[in-house]
């Protein structure tokens, strides 16, 4: 996992890799929220950045400069989209991640580690979806 940013209390399945270095040796692009775009980041080794809550499967394999959002569930044995929006669940197809099932999964995350999803967790948690699906609409 070379070259990555992993956020707190994400999960990556056993054999989950990714690359940090094109095969042409150019510079990496990576999604950018407020362009809603990939832009140069001027990066010649750049691994897979992934937000808080999300998680991949066994064997999920993230290309170049990978950008993963809040809460999204990843999996399948392809190479998945080099930006995997948040509260999603899939892979090269992936469908809305139901925010009580979000909830229900962080909940359980967190207390494995003896610690509370507490009211700040999830008004995050709401504030983040509440953003999310403005933008889509």
């Amino acid at each position: 996992m070379g070259n990555s940013v992993i956020a707190e209390w994400c999960n990556l399945g056993a054999d989950t890799n990714n690359s940090n270095l094109k095969n042409n040796y150019s510079k990496v692009k990576i999604w950018n929220y407020p362009q809603r775009d990939f832009v140069d980041t001027g990066l010649q080794f750049c691994g897979l950045i992934m937000a808080d809550h999300s998680k991949s499967g066994i064997a999920t394999m993230f290309n170049t400069g990978t950008v993963v959002g809040v809460s999204s569930n990843i999996f399948g044995g392809d190479y998945q989209p080099k930006f995997f929006p948040s509260f999603k669940w899939g892979g090269q197809k992936y469908v809305d991640y139901r925010f009580d099932k979000a909830i229900e999964a962080a909940t359980a995350v967190m207390n494995r580690r003896k610690i509370d999803f507490d009211q700040v967790e999830l008004k995050l948690f709401e504030e983040i979806y509440k953003l999310i699906n403005l933008k889509e609409n």
